[in-house]
C-alpha cells in the first residue's frame, strides 16, 4: 500500500513544473529547521552555558547589585509548598442525609426483628441485605439475639455516635481516621458484643464532607506569594562569580547576563550561516545527478526518498549524538552511504555520503576529526562493499570501518598530543560498534526502501537469478525455447552493459524474466514450436494473431506480480518491446489490402509500450531483437552478423524507441561491438565429425 502511494505520489510530482526545485527546497527548509534549532539532548560545548564547566576565573568588575529572578522565584516556589490544602467547612446536608441513612436503616431493622412470620434465617439473611450497611452474617446474628429494651438504647447509641462523628470537618483522606475512632466514643455502658454492633451500624455512614477547594487553595498560594519581597544579590568588585573548573547553575548564569559577560545569540546570523552550509553542501550531489546520472535525476521517488533518509539521520545526529564525546563515533553515518550505493551505485552513495558528513560535522566541537572520521569510513566502506553482492561483503565493509575509523582517531590524538591509551580504547572499540551498527542498519534500511521504490539490492538479484526460481522453473517447464531464449538474450544484454558501465546483474536478471508471458500461451511463439507442427497463427487473422502475441507482456506482468517481482524486473518485462510494431502479422494484414495499404491500421499491431526509460531496459530491447533476427537468419560470418545488429539498433532509433534514454552514440557503438563479439562465439563455424562406426 506505502508502496503504491510513493508511485503514484512520485507520478503526481512528476507532472508538476519544476517539482525538483520544490523537492530541494523542501530538504534545504527542513535541514535548515534541524541544525538551527536547539534539540539536543545535550548543549553545545562550543559556548558557554549553564551546566558547563568554565573554563576561567570570571570576576566582578565593579561593585554590582541586581534583582535576581530565580533567587525570588524559588523563594516563593518555597512559600507555595508551605501552603496547606484549604477545604471547605463540614456540608450539613450530607451529615444529615446520613443521619437519615441510618435512621431509615435501623427502621428496617425493627421491622425485621419484629416480623414472627420470618424465620430466624430468614431474618438473618434480611440484614445482611440492607444496602447502606452491609451487615456481616455475624452482626446479623448478634443484632437478633440483643433483647428489645436493651436494643432500643443501643440504636439510640448508634444515632448519637455517628451525629458526634459527623458534626466534625471530615477531609476524604480523613474518613478511616474517623472510622476508627469510633468504638471510643460509644458508652462503656455497653459491652464488646453491643459495641460491636453500634461500630457497624455506624462505620459505613461515615463520609468525608468537607470538600477540597481549588480556588480557596489557589487563593492562598497566591497571598503567599506576594508576601514574598524582590530578592536583592550584590558582588563587590573583584569577587568570583564563577572559579574555574566550576558548572555554571542557573543562578551564576544570571549573575553573568546581569554584568553583561554573556549575551544571547544572533539567530538571524546563526539560521543564514546554517543555510549557507546546507545549500552548499546539497549543490554538489544536485549537479552530480543532473549531469551524470540524470535517470535518477528524473525520478520523483529516488529523490525524495534520498531526501528523507538524509534528513532522517540528521535529525537523530542533531537530537542524541550532536556535543558528545564519544556518540559521534557511533553513529553509523556510513549506512546512509552503503544503502545509496546499494540501491543505485557506488558513485551516488559517495557523493551523497560526502554531503551528509560535512552537515553532521557542522555541529561538532573536533569537526574536522568528525569529518574526516565519517568520509574515509563512508569512502572505503562503499569501495569494499560494491554494491553487496556477497554476505562477506557486508561484513568487509563493517570491518574496514573500524580498520579504518581507528587509523583517524590515532592519527589526531598523535597530532593533538593527547595520546590515551585508554580514551584510544574507548574511541576504537566504538568505531567497532559504528561498522556493526552501519551494515545492521544497511540491510534494514535497504529492505524497506527497495519496496517503496521498486528497485532491488544485489542480494535479491542474485537470488531471483537462480535457476530453481518458481516462475523460471514455470518458463522453464512451459516454454524451454522461451527459456533458451532468454538465457540467451541475457549473455548478450550483460556483456553490454558491462561496456557502457550499467549494472550487468541487473540486465541479466531482467532479461531471464522479460519473456515470462509466453509461459502461458507458449505454442503461440516460434522459439516453442515443434518442427512440421502445425502453427497456430495460420488459421488466425493478423488482427487476432498479433493480439495474442502481445498479450505476452501483460501476461508476464501478472505472472510478475503473482510472484512479487520487483518492480524494477517488472519494468522490463513492460518495456522490452516499446512500442514497436509486432511486424509478421503487420504485413500478412497488409497483404489483404494490396489496392489500399492505408486501409489497415498500425495500433492493433503496436505493443502498448511504453519505450523503455532506463539504460538497462533498453539495452535488453536491443538485445532481444538481435537474439531473435540472428535466430532466424542464422548468420554464416562476421559481416552478416554486423550487419544484423546494425539494422536491428537503427529500427529501434527509427521507431524513436531509445528517445528516453541517455544513450550516446559511442554507447551504441559500444552496445554493437558487443553484441556482434558474443553472437560470433554463438554462431562460430564447428567442425563436422564423421558418422560414428562400429567397432
Amino acid at each position: 500500500m506505502i508502496n503504491s502511494l510513493i508511485i503514484n505520489l512520485s507520478k503526481r510530482i512528476a507532472k508538476t513544473r519544476s517539482w525538483r526545485i520544490w523537492i530541494f527546497l523542501f530538504t534545504v527548509g527542513t535541514l535548515i529547521f534541524i541544525l538551527s534549532s536547539p534539540i539536543s539532548l545535550r548543549p553545545p560545548l562550543t559556548t558557554l552555558s549553564v551546566g558547563q564547566v568554565a573554563f576561567m576565573d570570571i570576576r566582578a568588575t565593579r561593585t554590582f547589585t541586581y534583582t535576581s529572578d530565580l533567587l525570588t522565584e524559588k523563594a516563593k516556589k518555597d512559600a507555595e509548598r508551605s501552603v496547606a490544602p484549604v477545604f471547605l467547612p463540614a456540608d450539613p446536608t450530607i451529615s444529615r442525609n446520613q443521619m437519615e441513612l441510618l435512621k431509615e436503616s435501623l427502621n428496617r431493622i425493627n421491622l425485621i426483628r419484629n416480623n414472627e412470620e420470618f424465620s430466624l434465617s430468614n431474618k438473618k439473611q434480611l440484614l445482611t441485605t440492607i444496602e447502606d450497611l452491609n451487615l456481616s452474617s455475624e452482626i446479623a446474628d448478634l443484632i437478633l439475639k440483643v433483647k428489645d429494651e436493651r436494643w432500643i438504647e443501643m440504636r439510640n447509641e448508634a444515632v448519637l455516635v455517628l451525629e458526634r462523628v459527623m458534626r466534625n470537618a471530615i477531609r476524604e483522606d480523613q474518613v478511616i481516621y474517623y472510622k476508627n475512632i469510633i468504638p471510643a466514643l460509644i458508652s462503656l455502658s455497653f459491652d464488646e458484643e453491643e459495641s460491636r454492633i453500634i461500630e457497624s451500624l455506624v462505620a459505613p455512614l461515615v463520609v468525608f464532607n468537607s470538600i477540597y477547594s481549588n480556588e480557596k487553595t489557589n487563593e492562598a498560594i497566591e497571598e503567599a506569594r506576594e508576601k514574598i519581597e524582590p530578592i536583592t544579590r550584590t558582588y563587590l568588585a573583584g569577587e568570583t562569580i564563577i572559579s574555574n573548573g566550576e558548572v555554571i547553575t542557573p543562578e551564576i548564569w544570571e549573575a553573568l547576563e546581569a554584568f553583561g559577560f554573556v549575551q544571547a545569540s544572533n539567530e538571524q546570523y546563526q539560521v543564514l550561516s546554517t543555510s549557507l552550509i546546507i545549500v552548499s553542501s546539497l549543490i554538489i550531489p544536485t549537479l552530480f545527478l543532473r549531469q551524470v546520472r540524470r535517470h535518477i535525476y528524473n525520478d520523483p521517488s529516488a529523490l525524495i526518498l534520498m531526501s528523507l533518509s538524509a534528513v532522517l539521520f540528521i535529525l537523530v545526529f542533531k537530537i542524541a549524538i550532536a556535543n558528545h564525546v564519544v556518540l559521534p563515533y557511533l553513529f553509523p553515518l556510513a549506512a546512509f552511504g552503503l544503502t545509496i550505493a546499494s540501491l543505485f551505485d557506488y558513485e551516488i552513495g559517495l557523493i551523497t555520503s560526502l554531503a551528509l558528513a560535512i552537515l553532521c560535522s557542522v555541529s561538532i566541537t573536533n569537526n574536522l576529526e568528525v569529518f574526516l572520521f565519517y568520509i574515509t569510513t563512508s569512502w572505503v566502506a562503499i569501495l569494499v562493499f560494491n554494491r553487496g553482492r556477497r554476505l562477506a561483503n557486508f561484513f568487509i565493509a563493517g570491518l574496514s570501518i573500524w580498520l579504518i575509523g581507528s587509523v583517524i582517531i590515532l592519527a589526531f590524538r598523535l597530532i593533538a598530543s593527547s595520546y590515551n591509551f585508554e580514551s584510544l580504547l574507548t574511541l576504537s572499540a566504538a568505531s567497532l560498534i559504528n561498522g556493526i551498527g552501519s551494515i545492521s542498519i544497511t540491510l534494514i534500511l535497504q529492505n524497506i526502501l527497495v519496496s517503496l521504490l521498486g528497485r532491488t539490492t544485489a542480494l535479491q538479484l542474485l537470488d531471483l537469478a537462480r535457476p530453481d526460481q518458481p516462475l523460471l522453473q514455470f518458463l522453464l517447464t512451459n516454454a524451454p525455447g522461451s527459456y533458451q531464449h532468454s538465457l540467451q538474450v541475457a549473455n548478450l544484454a550483460e556483456q553490454a552493459a558491462q561496456e557502457v558501465k550499467c549494472d550487468p546483474l541487473l540486465i541479466r536478471v531482467g532479461a531471464l524474466y522479460h519473456d515470462v508471458g509466453k509461459a502461458l500461451n507458449p505454442s503461440f511463439f516460434i522459439e516453442n514450436q515443434i518442427p512440421g507442427q502445425i502453427n497456430p497463427h495460420e488459421n488466425l487473422e493478423p488482427k487476432k494473431s498479433a493480439r495474442t502475441i502481445i498479450m505476452h507482456v501483460q501476461d508476464g506482468l501478472k505472472l510478475a506480480a503473482k510472484y512479487r517481482l520487483p518492480l524494477q524486473i517488472m519494468n522490463f518485462i513492460n518495456q522490452h518491446h516499446g512500442t514497436t510494431l509486432v511486424r509478421y502479422q503487420y504485413h500478412q494484414a497488409i497483404k489483404q489490402y494490396e489496392d489500399d495499404k492505408h486501409k489497415v491500421d498500425d495500433k492493433p499491431y503496436r505493443y502498448p509500450g511504453p519505450v523503455p526509460q532506463t539504460k538497462e531496459t533498453a539495452i535488453l530491447m536491443l538485445a532481444d531483437g538481435c537474439e531473435a533476427k540472428a535466430r532466424a537468419d542464422l548468420p554464416k560470418n562476421e559481416k552478416e552478423i554486423e550487419k544484423l545488429v546494425s539494422e536491428i539498433i537503427q529500427y529501434y532509433l527509427h521507431e524513436g524507441q531509445l528517445d528516453k534514454v541517455s544513450l550516446t552514440l559511442r554507447d551504441l557503438d559500444l552496445i554493437k561491438q558487443s553484441f556482434i563479439s558474443t553472437l560470433l562465439n554463438i554462431y562460430h563455424k564447428r567442425l563436422k565429425y564423421p558418422p560414428p562406426t562400429k567397432p
